[in-house]
């Protein structure tokens, strides 16, 4: 089946006459209609195959790329999962999007996620929740659970999520996917339904680091519509690939922590590859991600207050009534956080203390070239984990909010598949402010050294 296919394999071979877009379509169709029962895409582009054939020849060949539905896309849909904007379809493309199309790739569908991005279990969505292809009996995470989800069950290529603090790196871990954060800053915001807009960052989910290498090629760099991206050039990452990475040091942090030690073992073990391909690789001591729950919940509520207050019903969508239950506990602790009096007592601490782990890590990577880590507490939780549950997504997130807050680029590869369960544990490889390409050094020679891909060595599924 042509859907299976890696980004770089489906090139290759449409380099090659070995295929045609037609039959990659319909082998994606396919395997779309198969999988409809796991609720992974919201809105089809029904125009997408007469997309592809004048999108062939373009560097990504006129392929399926699985959108996040916070993405504008102009003509289709666009609902943030929320009811609010059950109707709206945006009359322009996200930068991420239009970038996507001027390289040649063509959104094939817009895919569930926790509403408004409020989530780590894609169990917030106004639309139903979305299942994990490995095990539909537990949750494939979030936010860009779908986005996840649609890689993993090969209904695209390749896909778009974005990250606020874990939202592309928790449920690749979960799915069993690759998922670059990179660089807040490397990818433009512009278009993309905001939630915290001081660490949404957007990024690709990939079936190997190769195609998430190529993706991030095509996405980055400065956006005059977004005054949040860098003017910094954009090195092409994939010359990080196929490198060697002896003599790199590597510092494995968090591993301390109680919540960690079922797993520890499993992580060792796997992380010897590292040592055996010349790295330095040792235990290190960071600042205790329990303390950066507190800090994101703050910064993040404050600034979901003031970014759902431009949806009122006046402008575009259904009125404020339609928010989920999610989405109105969030409103009002921003909003109290925010609040005189308040403010300086919650909000400018948390952001004192977010600086705090900044001075962390700059005092970490003084010393190591990348941070490693898990990227989740554990496997995938089952259907309905997060009823009931205010704080889930901080918890399940616990790993990744230090890096997140700070600003870092990281990256999510499957480290270990439990044969039981059919679920996937990841490993989080964490590199300094603009230097992806070492992250993706380290990833991709742990992918091809290991045989924990379910697309590379014709590992299981």
């Amino acid at each position: 089946m042509l859907n299976t296919l890696t980004l770089k394999q489906a090139l290759d071979k449409l380099a090659r006459n070995e295929c045609n877009l037609a039959e990659i379509y319909a082998d994606t169709q396919k395997q779309v209609e198969a999988t409809t029962d796991l609720n992974i895409y919201l809105t089809m582009n029904e125009g997408a195959v007469t997309e592809a054939q004048s999108q062939a020849g373009q560097p990504l060949g006129g392929l399926p790329v699985a959108v996040k539905d916070n993405f504008s896309t102009k003509g289709i849909r666009t609902t943030a999962s929320s009811t609010v904007l059950d109707t709206f379809v945006p009359q322009y493309d996200a930068t991420v999007t239009k970038r996507i199309k001027l390289a040649g790739g063509v959104v094939l569908g817009k895919t569930n996620m926790d509403a408004w991005a409020h989530g780590s279990s894609t169990e917030t969505s106004q639309y139903g929740r979305t299942l994990n292809p490995r095990n539909p009996e537990h949750l494939p995470g979030g936010s860009s659970g779908g986005s996840a989800a649609a890689v993993a069950a090969d209904t695209c290529i390749i896909a778009i999520g974005s990250e606020t603090a874990g939202s592309i790196r928790q449920p690749s871990a979960w799915c069993g996917t690759v998922g670059l954060k990179p660089t807040y800053g490397r990818v433009s915001r512009y278009g993309v339904v905001a939630m915290a807009s001081s660490t949404d960052s957007p990024g690709p989910i990939g079936k190997t680091v190769e195609d998430t290498a190529i993706l991030l090629n095509h996405i980055a760099g400065q956006d005059p519509y977004d005054g949040t991206t860098s003017p910094r050039s954009v090195e092409d990452f994939t010359l990080a690939l196929n490198q060697d990475i002896k003599g790199m040091k590597i510092g494995m942090i968090y591993f301390d922590k109680p919540e960690l030690s079922p797993l520890k073992a499993i992580y060792e073990k796997e992380l010897k590859v590292l040592e055996e391909l010349g790295a330095h690789v040792e235990f290190a001591q960071a600042r205790d991600p329990r303390q950066s729950i507190g800090v994101y919940t703050v910064v993040q509520r404050a600034e979901v207050s003031s970014n759902l207050g431009r949806y009122d019903g006046i402008r575009y969508g259904n009125d404020r009534s339609f928010f989920g239950e999610e989405a109105k506990r969030r409103i009002m602790l921003g909003t109290f956080t925010l609040s005189k009096g308040y403010s300086d007592q919650y909000y400018m601490l948390a952001q004192k203390v977010r600086t705090l782990f900044l001075q962390d890590f700059a005092r970490l990577f003084e010393k190591y070239d990348v941070l490693v880590a898990p990227t989740a507490p554990g496997y995938a939780k089952k259907i309905g984990a997060s009823d009931g549950s205010a704080m889930f997504g901080e918890l399940e997130d616990m790993l990744l909010e230090p890096s997140s807050i700070a600003g870092l680029p990281g990256i999510n590869v499957p480290v270990f598949r439990d044969g039981k369960t059919n679920l996937y544990l990841g490993l989080d490889i964490i590199a300094p402010m603009w230097q992806e390409s070492k992250m993706i050094q380290v990833a991709d020679a742990f992918e091809k050294n290991t045989n924990w891909n379910p697309w590379r060595n014709g590992a299981q599924k």
